[in-house]
């Protein structure tokens, strides 16, 4: 069974939206390192529609000249959580259907590997309140939005996490991972 391992770029006040914001602050190649060593075991790449409307024109056309990270989102079976979507047109992309935790449950099972999601916010919501993320990388950028979709919404129950990674990078960013206490 393999573990889902989410990823978000984040304000410091919690905001996970599309994060144009972060172009200020230029990506600081460790950040690549970090982020290609947590991809590096997942086999399948879970979004939900709106995570995988955006990315499918960005990186559908990209290749390794362009950025390292184009073969992993290329290559790598794209699971999508949608009521809405029926086709999907990224090459190794499948849909499957409306959110159901026991699905999910069972895509964990059925991967050979670990599952990564990126952005995917209302997914991801679901995800932590049914218990089903085993890690969490947040890239917390240092500004604030004031509003915004956050990960965790006002009425979510408390939970405890465990610090599993941090860094700090040049360009002010710091990367926090946890893991479920």
């Amino acid at each position: 069974m393999g573990a889902i391992r989410v990823h978000e770029f984040m304000s410091l006040d919690g905001v996970i939206d599309a994060p144009t914001w972060t172009f200020d602050y230029g990506f600081d190649p460790r950040m690549g390192e970090d982020l290609g060593a947590l991809t590096a075991r997942c086999r399948g790449i879970l979004l939900g529609r709106s995570t995988y409307e955006m990315f499918e024109p960005a990186w559908s056309t990209r290749t390794v000249e362009d950025d390292p990270g184009a073969p992993f989102f290329n290559d790598t079976t794209k699971y999508v959580v949608s009521a809405t979507l029926t086709t999907a047109t990224w090459r190794n992309s499948k849909i499957i259907g409306p959110y159901d935790p026991d699905a999910i449950r069972t895509l964990k099972d059925e991967v050979d590997g670990d599952l990564y999601v990126s952005g995917s916010g209302k997914l991801v919501r679901a995800m932590l309140a049914d218990s089903l993320v085993d890690e969490l990388h947040l890239f917390v950028y240092p500004l604030t939005r004031g509003s915004g979709p956050r990960p965790f919404p006002k009425d979510a129950a408390p939970s405890k996490l465990s610090l599993a990674n941090c860094q700090s990078y040049e360009n002010s960013v710091v990367y926090l991972a946890y893991r479920p206490a």
